[in-house]
């Protein structure tokens, strides 16, 4: 495990950092996601390359190589595929015993929110 190196990103961007956090589990001590685009699929898209593949079995890598914190955020009145796609990644956290910050805030998929998930997160590193 790489010690101090973190990785975080929103929207979009949080569904790379899942998917890259998971495809190279010892590689980040800190996972930030917020209101991360896990319930977003490209429409008519069968195939995905292999960062992307696997993910039940790459989360409990994950979990099984450790790390400090993997830390979620969003608003309540987020879109209604992300926030479910949330959901459904927490789920999968939870039946595979992997630990997790979760943060929920009023608001939807907003600058303010993510300024806010950006310094929560921020104070929780390398601590």
């Amino acid at each position: 495990m790489e010690e101090g190196r973190a990785i975080a990103g929103l929207s979009m961007g949080g569904f790379h950092t899942a998917s890259i956090s998971l495809y190279y589990p010892n590689t980040f001590d800190y996972t930030g996601l917020f209101s991360s685009a896990l319930g977003v699929r490209p429409p008519g898209n069968d195939t995905s390359p292999p960062v992307y593949q696997d993910k039940d079995e790459k989360l409990k890598r994950q979990r099984d190589n450790g790390y400090k914190l993997y830390w979620m955020g969003m608003g309540v009145d987020d879109m209604e595929m992300i926030y479910k796609g949330n959901q459904d990644f927490r789920k999968k956290m939870d039946d595979i015993g992997m630990k997790y910050e979760y943060v929920e805030t009023g608001g939807g998929h907003t600058w303010n929110n993510w300024r806010d998930d950006l310094s929560i997160f921020t104070q929780r590193l390398f601590k």
